[in-house]
């Protein structure tokens, strides 16, 4: 959060702490909605006040309900705030172009939790955790299209693949048949089998046909950006988990009978070396390993899941059940591994994968799908009707002709104000969508299809979209009342940094005359100029207060003090010299001022005092003082302008209304 949205929210929120309105709305419902207050010619209605207020109170107990006078004082706050709103939009502040892009900015961020698409991609990311309770082990047979595939071509493969789940529906070696039709290059060496994986492993079509299947069944043709699959699930089980291990690695040489021979007796005698009670993991690994990277760290590796490593390391690792046990030599693809498990810990709660869930999701055709899925419950929602033929038209234009001259040839076909399509029964045109294309607001990705269907598709996205927003504002009371308050925010924190913090900054002229006209304000109470010498290491205390018991503060003293023992032992004390004021200073308020030289202990440590003239009561410069001047002004610069504004607008107060939401907030 940005320091200007935190003012913002503070500004809004003097009175608040808890994003969660939860005002018993039954008891405040009227047929007819009537103002609480009037500001000028502008009505303020009870809603939003309770929505303030809700903020840092539910008022469904006594407990939690306001007194009398905290409601009076929060109204009077309330409206002062109002007041300050009208009077930046008299003033053009919701006009200007920073108020525009900071409100937009921030409507970005405050839709998220009420769009559709939050909604779908909540659903997605419950069902991706809900699976990954679970792991799965499953073989597929892949079948891909040849380069430039015709429709043929794909009937083809689709038909193929069909044939193969017959054959190994009638009892014919899945795996087999893997081994000699799939196209997966490693088919060959693993005849299909994938291992156990769990959710968000697989490409989203084909996690989500495995996780449909019980173990033995065979899917039908599966389509992916990879072909056609046929998937037969083997087993689930619960997940478990996560392990973290350490590993010993003797490489071997693909294809070399000789260096594999080599690599075996030499893990054999590995392992044969760790099982002496005397053996130190960490100096085998060190002193045999091949693994470059974790040889000098015990061989650690990272926290590691089902589907994260090689199938082979994988199964050996997770068999391993006791903290400190060594496994049996295990092949892989890169050589010979011994492994050790170091911990192991279960799925972590929803609430600590959901941003790692979230991103994975957003990058994998889930996104796609999603996405999809709003269009089409917008469309239905919002009465989207295409013109088809229209659409077909302006589309042909575009491929038929140059882009620089298409609006030209739209606008002798008389088509510019033809509705392309409408959103609850309003029209988009033709001229609406040329004004979009050249507003250059959008990233529009020209994909295959062409410019125009590229085009065309973000902006029925984009028009969909705002009529969700259109539709949240008319119908979604939570909704409009956060955008309003953070809008009215937004105006707030410019007026007041417009005339209140930038000008009691700047003005220099003025806080010297507010400083003249309060001086009374800026005094200083009686102060004396003191050595404090706090000790740190008690051993050295006397030596240091015989040192200072017979000194005077004089402008030496604290270097001579730092010379004798600072210089052999910098941590013996610490120091700080000064001129104080006797009661507000923690330690001198304890001190006798009567005495030039003290010790005191004060918090269990030894404290001395040297203290020289005493300063007395007076006037501060304001130099001395210029923060708390500039903060006064300011104080001073907000009540003055609110007083202005409450002699400039009408305040009108209906009591009735007041009386009613006294009696829901209040405890009587």
């Amino acid at each position: 959060m940005s320091v200007k949205h935190l003012c913002i929210v503070i500004l809004v929120f003097v009175f608040s702490c808890s994003p969660k309105a939860l005002i018993p709305q039954e008891t405040l419902q009227d047929n007819t909605p009537k103002p609480l207050l009037i500001i000028g010619n502008e009505e303020v209605f009870s809603e939003e006040f309770l929505h303030i207020l809700s903020k840092s109170r539910e008022f469904q107990t006594m407990d939690e309900k306001l007194t009398s006078e905290e409601f009076e004082k929060n109204l009077a706050l309330f409206i002062n705030f109002k007041l300050k709103v009208k009077e930046a939009e008299n003033l053009g502040l919701d006009k200007v172009e920073e108020f525009d892009r900071e409100f937009e900015m921030f409507k970005e961020d405050l839709i998220k939790p009420f769009l559709i698409k939050n909604s779908l991609q909540e659903g997605e990311l419950m069902k991706a955790y809900n699976r990954m309770q679970e792991v799965v082990k499953a073989s597929h047979i892949l079948l891909q299209f040849p380069n430039n595939a015709s429709r043929e071509d794909s009937i083809a493969v689709f038909r193929m693949a069909e044939k193969l789940k017959k054959e190994a529906e009638a009892g014919a070696d899945f795996n087999e048949l893997a081994a000699k039709y799939s196209d997966d290059p490693s088919a060959k060496e693993n005849k299909g089998s994938l291992g156990y994986f769990t959710a968000l492993q697989m490409v989203y079509q084909f996690e989500d046909a495995a996780f449909s299947l019980n173990p033995g069944e065979i899917s039908s043709p599966v389509l992916t950006n990879f072909g056609y699959h046929i998937i037969k699930l083997e087993d689930r089980k619960p997940n478990p988990g996560e392990i973290k291990v350490s590993h010993i690695l003797v490489r071997t040489q693909a294809g070399d009978p000789v260096s594999e021979e080599r690599a075996l007796r030499k893990i054999g005698d590995i392992y044969t070396e760790l099982q002496k009670p005397e053996s130190i993991w960490e100096e085998v690994c060190q002193a045999y390993s091949e693994d470059l990277g974790t040889k000098n760290t015990g061989g650690n590796l990272p926290w590691i899941g089902v589907g994260a490593v090689l199938p082979d390391f994988e199964r050996v690792a997770f068999a391993l059940t006791e903290e400190g046990e060594i496994s049996p030599p295990v092949k892989t693809l890169y050589g010979f591994h011994i492994i050790r498990l170091e911990d192991k810990k279960p799925i972590a709660p929803y609430e600590e994968m959901e941003a790692a869930i979230k991103s994975k999701i957003l990058r994998d055709s889930r996104s796609g799908l999603i996405q999809s899925q709003v269009l089409a419950m917008q469309k239905s929602k919002f009465g989207f009707v295409e013109n088809e033929a229209l659409i077909e038209e302006v589309k042909k234009v575009y491929t038929e002709n140059q882009k620089n001259n298409i609006q030209e040839i739209v606008s002798q076909k008389q088509l510019l104000d033809s509705a392309l399509f409408t959103i609850n029964a309003k029209p988009k045109t033709v001229a609406d969508f040329f004004g979009f294309t050249k507003a250059d607001r959008q990233n529009v990705r020209i994909t295959g299809e062409g410019y125009f269907k590229s085009w065309f598709d973000k902006f029925i996205e984009v028009s969909l979209n705002e009529a969700e927003e259109a539709d949240l504002l008319a119908n979604n009371d939570d909704y409009r009342l956060l955008i309003k308050e953070y809008r009215d925010g937004i105006l707030l924190f410019s007026l007041m940094n417009e005339k209140v913090w930038q000008k009691a900054l700047e003005d220099s002229l003025g806080q010297q005359n507010f400083f003249a006209e309060n001086i009374e304000r800026y005094q200083w109470k009686e102060r004396v100029n003191a050595l404090i010498v706090k000790m740190g290491k008690d051993e050295s205390a006397p030596a240091v207060k015989k040192f200072l018991s017979d000194k005077k503060l004089l402008p030496n003293l604290q270097d001579r003090l730092e010379n004798t023992f600072l210089d052999k032992d910098p941590l013996a004390f610490t120091m700080e010299e000064g001129i104080y004021e006797l009661e507000a200073h923690p330690v001198l308020k304890k001190a006798d001022p009567t005495k030039t030289f003290q010790d005191l202990k004060i918090d269990g440590k030894v404290v001395f005092l040297v203290l020289g003239e005493k300063v007395p009561a007076g006037p501060k410069k304001f130099e001395e003082t210029r923060g708390k001047v500039i903060q006064d002004f300011q104080e001073y610069l907000e009540k003055d302008m609110v007083r202005i504004l409450k002699k400039n607008y009408i305040i009108r107060i209906n009591e009735d209304e007041k009386q009613r939401v006294f009696e829901t907030v209040v405890n009587r």
